[in-house]
């Protein structure tokens, strides 16, 4: 049986499936007691194993996908695109909680996304950390704009000045303190020396790639990696007429994506590899923005190299495999 779940801050909406035929939908609060009843309702229903799947949506399904998980329930996560764009292909125009939780359902008996696992606590917590360092450092860019907007009233400015300094401490002190965590966890410190061996990815850089980014042998191949990480070009051409220039999707990880745009800059200036493509690319007339893309995924796809592979970066890797060969 499918359990497709609709998420939402305080209470989430269930709809069972068996085969193509929808059995029942229920509602629960999202806490504690609210898993606990579903847990009695799928037991009262009696039809044996059941698949859950929901969307991604941050915080608000974590604690009943762990739950789930750790009830012995196969757990789906799947990105809200992804469900938003299946629904269209239905041609559904009806939209409720309810119904999403059906929508959710069928997507998961049509589509089989792949199963989830969650983090480790050490993971976990880096996540909610480098999270929370990216909310400060908007909001710090946020409050810098304000200012530079030439506010007249005296006593503004120095709200303004006073927020910043308040921002810039407590980015410092986060960033030290994600540094303790890292080098405190074996795995999360010995993962980011393997990153750091690569020139343009710094600690900081390393440290987001390690709370964003799930286990790589989760991943099969390093373009899944890209994906992942919204660094995939999409092209729109059609027949002999249009010819869009391709853009980078956004249905992946967005902080990810955005965590890796200066490291990009860095590596097209130092690291032989980005260079030699930043170069190709030039000499081919492409624009500085799809040279950037490139290189970002150039550079993400490196790290998923390191991490899988377990060996630090070597620049001349591919030619040292060639005189071998």
């Amino acid at each position: 049986m499918i359990l497709g779940i609709d998420i939402a801050k305080s209470k989430f909406d269930v709809a069972l499936f068996q085969d193509k035929q929808h059995l029942t939908s229920g509602q629960f609060s999202n806490d504690t007691a609210g898993f606990r009843k579903l847990s009695q309702w799928l037991k009262n229903k009696g039809h044996g194993p059941v698949w859950a799947c929901m969307e991604a949506t941050g915080r608000y399904g974590n604690a009943l996908a762990a739950y789930l998980y750790q009830q012995g329930t196969p757990v789906s996560m799947v990105n809200p695109a992804r469900i938003k764009k299946y629904a269209e292909s239905q041609l559904r125009r009806n939209k409720t909680d309810k119904l999403d939780a059906q929508v959710i359902a069928d997507f998961c008996r049509t589509q089989e996304p792949r199963l989830w696992t969650p983090p480790t606590p050490e993971k976990q917590q880096l996540q909610e950390m480098v999270r929370r360092l990216s909310t400060l450092i908007q909001e710090r860019t946020r409050e810098r704009n304000r200012l530079s907007s030439g506010p007249q009233s005296a006593v503004v400015k120095a709200s303004l000045a006073e927020s910043l300094t308040f921002l810039a401490a407590q980015i410092t002190k986060l960033e030290a303190q994600i540094q303790t965590h890292i080098q405190q966890c074996p795995e999360l410190k010995r993962c980011q020396k393997l990153l750091i061996s690569i020139k343009g990815i710094g600690a900081k850089t390393a440290a987001i790639i390690l709370g964003e980014l799930p286990d790589v042998a989760k991943f099969a191949n390093s373009g899944q990696v890209v994906a992942y990480a919204s660094l995939n070009p999409r092209q729109h051409e059609s027949g002999s007429s249009v010819h869009k220039r391709s853009r980078l999707t956004k249905t992946g990880n967005q902080r990810l994506k955005t965590a890796m745009y200066f490291p990009a800059l860095s590596a097209i200036r130092h690291n032989p590899i980005v260079k030699a493509l930043a170069l190709r690319l030039e000499k081919r007339g492409k624009t500085k923005m799809t040279i950037i893309g490139a290189a970002m995924r150039k550079l993400l796809q490196l790290a998923y190299g390191v991490l899988k592979s377990g060996q630090p970066f070597d620049p001349n890797y591919v030619t040292k495999m060639q005189a071998a060969a």
